[in-house]
Order: C-alpha cells, then sequence, then structure tokens
C-alpha cells in the first residue's frame, strides 16, 4: 500500500492554534482556512497513514482512516448545550480505533496536539451501558479480574504513565466493595495516558516512532479492553 511518508510537522501548526485561541472566531477561521489544510489537515493525514500502517503490526484490525469524524476528530465544537459557545476546538485530535462497535465503544490509541502539550493515550473513554455491565462483570471475574490487575500494574509501573476513568464515587448496587477489585469498579471508562511538554520529534517523522513505542507500552490494556469489547455478558458461574 502506498501511502504518503510524514516528515514532521511544521511549527506553523502550533502557530496556527495559538492564533486560534486568540481570535476564536468563524470570520478569522474563514480567513486563515488555508493554513488550517495546510499546516494541520495535511500533515495530520499523512501521520494518520502512516502510523496506522506502523500500528497494524501491533494492532491487526486497527483502523486509521484520514478522513475527519473518523480518525480526525472535528475541529468544530458542539455548542449546542455549552456555555461556552467558542466556535472551534484548540488541538488537533486523532483516534486509531479496533473493533467492530461505533469506534468511539472501542478502545484503541489517541493522539492530542496543542501548544505546549502531546498527549497519548489508549482505552476506552467512556463505557456505553451494555459494555459498562460487561466490565463491571469481568473486573469480579476471577480470570478476567486477574488479567486487568496485572495489565494495570504493567502500565502504571512505566514512567509517567496514568490511568484514567475514575467517575463514582461509591461502588455500584450489588456488587461488594470489600472485592480486591472494587477500586475499578468506580470507572465509567478505562485508558491510560502519557503527557509531555513539546519534543523535537514532533517536527519531524520520529514522531512516528514516539508515538508507536508509547502506544507499545499500552497494548496491555489495550487488548484487555479489545476483548472486553468482543465479550457477552457474564452471567452467574462464568
Amino acid at each position: 500500500m502506498a501511502f504518503p511518508v510524514f516528515k514532521g510537522f511544521p511549527r506553523q501548526t502550533l502557530t496556527f492554534f495559538q492564533n486560534l485561541a486568540q481570535d476564536n472566531s468563524k470570520r478569522w477561521f474563514d480567513a486563515h482556512r488555508r493554513e488550517y489544510e495546510d499546516y494541520v489537515l495535511t500533515p495530520a493525514r499523512d501521520l494518520v497513514l502512516e502510523l496506522g500502517e506502523r500500528l497494524k503490526k501491533i494492532a491487526p484490525g486497527i483502523v486509521a482512516d484520514p478522513r475527519v469524524n473518523q480518525s480526525l476528530f472535528r475541529l468544530n465544537r458542539d455548542i449546542r448545550f455549552s456555555p461556552d459557545k467558542t466556535p472551534y476546538k484548540t488541538h488537533l485530535a486523532l483516534w486509531f480505533w479496533e473493533g467492530s462497535r461505533p469506534r468511539m465503544e472501542c478502545s484503541g490509541f489517541y493522539l492530542h496536539l496543542e501548544p505546549g502539550r502531546l498527549m497519548l493515550g489508549s482505552g476506552i473513554y467512556c463505557f456505553p451501558k451494555d459494555l459498562l455491565e460487561i466490565y463491571r462483570q469481568s473486573v469480579i471475574h476471577p480470570k478476567y479480574g486477574k488479567a486487568l490487575r496485572e495489565v494495570v500494574a504493567e502500565t502504571t509501573r512505566q514512567p509517567n504513565y496514568t490511568l484514567g476513568g475514575q467517575h463514582y464515587k461509591k461502588t455500584p448496587a450489588g456488587f461488594d466493595s470489600r472485592h480486591p477489585n472494587a477500586e475499578f469498579l468506580l470507572y465509567n471508562g478505562l485508558y491510560a495516558g502519557r503527557e509531555m511538554p513539546i519534543r523535537p520529534e514532533l517536527y519531524t517523522p520520529e514522531l512516528i516512532d514516539l508515538c508507536f513505542e508509547t502506544f507499545q507500552g499500552m497494548l496491555p490494556l489495550h487488548r484487555w479492553l479489545l476483548a472486553l469489547t468482543r465479550r457477552v455478558p457474564l452471567g452467574p458461574g462464568h
């Protein structure tokens, strides 16, 4: 498969987002749309294609689709129910997912870029209702729960890797708060993240290596969650 060679993001990428943050208006964006296309969309699409090919080595079913609303998140904000009416996000967000569910119900790999910060992550941000129940049953399952503890320990022992998704303050009804895995019952999503300042690799093809190596460190969690999305509800005795 032929795909563009990712050369790195130009320095104008972050400048674009800095300027957008200062004048977050449709008037400004329309006047600078070409910059968005040249300095954000074009290198982002190249990155999706090349990093997607690399990720298939460790996640064969990964989807890397360089279209907006697929691997590229929309720049437009959903302001319908938000008190913040600024129309645009001031960051770039990319998503590579694996599984047969809708893309945001699958586990995958995430890249978030904004001035001053690069964040890489893996997992599921928020479980849909049916998957949340399967997750909870898996947490207390002797086999799957033990595997989860091992995966979390393996992930978080790496420097600067954090675990996210804790949401509830109390153990859900019907579950034992004294269970060895009770802390995981407080989660309504499960994901790992690694945040870092802007590094020189951002502007070079070596960003592919940085992302791939980071995502490799999150692979055990991704695989546990991928298996979760393929699991049928667990009844008593399973």
